[in-house]
């Protein structure tokens, strides 16, 4: 069997940033760097070092295969605590349906020849 890909989608590598920014604080902003693992049309998966909250929705600039940055609010529905970090699913927040259609043609690509 090996290390053949079970998952749906694809893994891929995106160099992708979240900001982490609270309103309750004066706006004090910082900004994390996330592995994304999996990306659709309608959200994606990532993991980082930073606990997030569930329901909290984060601003996110996300590195597609073209090298372009979509920029984007992912709202986070699910988090898995690992061993030194967090796996977070998230869905995207009012993305524009341009990016949405970039994010879309490249998981097209991404996943022909399975």
């Amino acid at each position: 069997m090996g290390s053949q890909e079970r998952r749906r989608n694809k893994r891929i590598e995106l160099e992708s940033r979240l900001i982490i920014k609270r309103l309750d604080n004066g706006g004090a902003e910082e900004q994390v760097a996330i592995q994304v693992a999996d990306i659709s049309k309608a959200g994606l998966g990532f993991s980082c070092t930073l606990p997030l909250e569930i329901g909290a929705v984060y601003e996110a600039y996300l590195t597609i295969w073209t090298k372009e940055v979509i920029h984007a609010f992912v709202e986070i529905i699910r988090i898995e605590k690992l061993e030194d970090t967090f796996k977070y699913g998230g869905i995207f927040i009012g993305m524009p349906e341009m990016d949405a259609a970039r994010i879309e043609i490249y998981d097209t690509i991404n996943n022909q020849g399975k």
